[in-house]
């Protein structure tokens, strides 16, 4: 292994643990702090903007100010970000990106200095550095679904909110003060950006964005088609409700009857890997050929490229668009 790439991964690894040491102790003495800057992020906006036009969000990246520097001009830092926000992500992007950064590090030595074995190094090094992508689209989903169940009760509250008199900004704070996240804390963050001066439209706009679901953009376009054409928005609420509410049941029922198939996915994509294990526990001599040879390196190629293609026509086949 080169030496002057050895030096620089361990740079490397060095900053990142010295970064996110940092990170955590100043955390710990003040856990307070963690809290307000958090919120501080989610409504830190610029008051003078360039165009002199409207008040706009400024998101803020990283506690530090050279890895948030280097964010900001980053193109997909927006994307990323937005998944962070639909996550509720606990720490910056800048966190985030360090941590990959060293679970990279840490897998690519992981594969050179143990195993000795280039490919492996790269495979560790890859896997390590999407390990807190996948987290977080885990909780992203995890996070929509949550939210997806919470909104008949939600709408059906603001439904009766505004039989009672209120207008809808009060039905969605009712809403907010009586539901646990996600849907209180994304209602009272809309709630919030309309008291700051966007337009209602705007505010809903931003909701389905951050709450990427059909569900909070039937909510949206309703609301801003009502608001331009009128109508009864209770009875709106309640109907979008009900829709809402039996659209959801259909979907747990195609999860159910699609159940065996995942499984079946699962099992299948599992069993090479703990038949190798066990090969290679029991009888090592006829395991060593197949990833010392030419030959089994390309067997192990192919084979994972046509996992690859089968684990791609079953997710085709147990997922049905409805």
């Amino acid at each position: 292994m080169n030496l002057y790439l050895l030096g620089l991964l361990l740079f490397v690894l060095a900053m990142c643990v010295i970064e996110l040491v940092a990170y955590g102790v100043r955390h710990i003495r003040s856990p307070q702090r963690a809290k307000i800057r958090k919120r501080l992020r989610k409504f830190a906006y610029e008051e003078n903007p360039r165009d002199g036009s409207e008040i706009l969000r400024k998101r803020i990246f990283s506690d530090i100010p050279f890895v948030n520097r280097l964010l900001q001009v980053a193109a997909p830092v927006r994307r990323l970000d937005l998944l962070l926000q639909q996550a509720n992500a606990p720490y910056t992007l800048g966190f985030y990106v360090l941590l990959s950064i060293l679970l990279f590090a840490l897998g690519f030595l992981l594969g050179m200095a143990i195993l000795k074995n280039n490919l492996l190094g790269i495979l560790f090094a890859c896997v390590g550095g999407v390990l807190p992508l996948l987290q977080l689209l885990a909780k992203r989903r995890e996070r929509i679904e949550k939210f997806r169940s919470q909104m008949p009760e939600g709408l059906d509250l603001i439904a009766r909110a505004l039989k009672a008199g209120h207008a809808l900004p009060g039905g969605m704070k009712l809403a907010a003060d009586q539901f646990a996240d996600p849907l209180g804390p994304e209602f009272s963050e809309t709630l919030d950006e309309i008291n700051f001066g966007v337009s209602v439209s705007t505010a809903l706009k931003n909701l389905a964005g951050r709450m990427d679901c059909p569900e909070v953009r039937y909510f949206a376009v309703a609301v801003i088609l009502q608001r331009e054409t009128g109508g009864n928005l209770a009875e709106l609420m309640e109907s979008l409700a009900h829709l809402i509410r039996e659209n959801y049941k259909f979907h747990g029922k195609v999860r159910t009857l699609t159940a065996e198939g995942r499984l079946s996915a699962v099992i299948l994509v599992a069993l090479p890997f703990l038949v190798a294990a066990w090969i290679k526990w029991r009888t090592p001599q006829f395991f060593e050929p197949l990833i010392e040879e030419p030959i089994g390196r390309m067997m192990l190629m192919g084979a994972g490229i046509m996992m690859t293609l089968g684990i791609i026509v079953i997710r085709k086949m147990v997922k049905i668009e409805v």
